[in-house]
């Protein structure tokens, strides 16, 4: 009977909703963070927009874990390590839509969908540090919303948390959980071999 290889996680996001996902599926896993300008990186399809960004915070990791040491011990270590790198764009009426940077783009970008309804796209890419081997998807849905009150906008531009997410979009926030009028899932772009795995 095969035995089972220790697995440690490396999860480079600054995310609290991936923070969460991992801590709720009881994963223990090592926080670090890729500090990239995600701005210099331009692809015209979301797709992969969403899926070089993740390579480039993959790269930055490793380069970090490089530079402090910590990737000689990965590859001496017996623990399989994985690093789990991820990244999400908004696009609401054909344009890519990231992180707002000022309460203006944010108030714009939420406004926008009152009434109306904006495609999230995520990837995921997971890379072996010891063989350097990556694994990535994406993919792609629909959020549909009622009307947003004002007070719910400006509610969240004061509490500042839409300034972290992709398009300002807070689909869990308590304010705006309630105007989700619906979400459909739209294409998973994952391989074959992730499920076989």
């Amino acid at each position: 009977m095969a035995v089972a290889s220790a697995l440690r996680l490396i999860l480079g996001s600054s995310s609290a909703s991936r923070r969460q996902i991992l801590s709720e599926m009881g994963y223990h896993f090592t926080l670090l963070s890729a500090d990239i300008d995600e701005k210099e990186i331009r692809e015209d399809k979301p797709e992969e927009l969403v899926v070089a960004l993740a390579h480039a915070k993959a790269d930055a990791i490793m380069a970090k874990l490089r530079s402090n040491g910590m990737m000689k011990e990965i590859l001496d270590s017996q623990e399989t390590t994985l690093l789990i790198t991820a990244d999400q764009v908004v696009v609401h009426d054909g344009v890519i839509r990231e992180k707002p940077s000022t309460p203006e783009e944010a108030r714009k970008f939420i406004k926008g969908y009152s009434e109306s309804h904006a495609a999230t796209i995520g990837s995921v890419l997971v890379t072996n540090l010891k063989s350097g081997a990556r694994k990535e998807g994406w993919d792609k849905a629909e959020v549909y919303f009622h009307k947003i009150p004002d007070e719910v906008v400006e509610s969240l531009i004061e509490e500042g948390n839409v300034f972290y997410v992709a398009g300002g979009l807070l689909v869990e926030h308590p304010l705006t959980s309630p105007l989700v009028e619906a979400i459909v899932s739209l294409f998973l772009a994952y391989p074959a071999s992730w499920l076989n795995n």
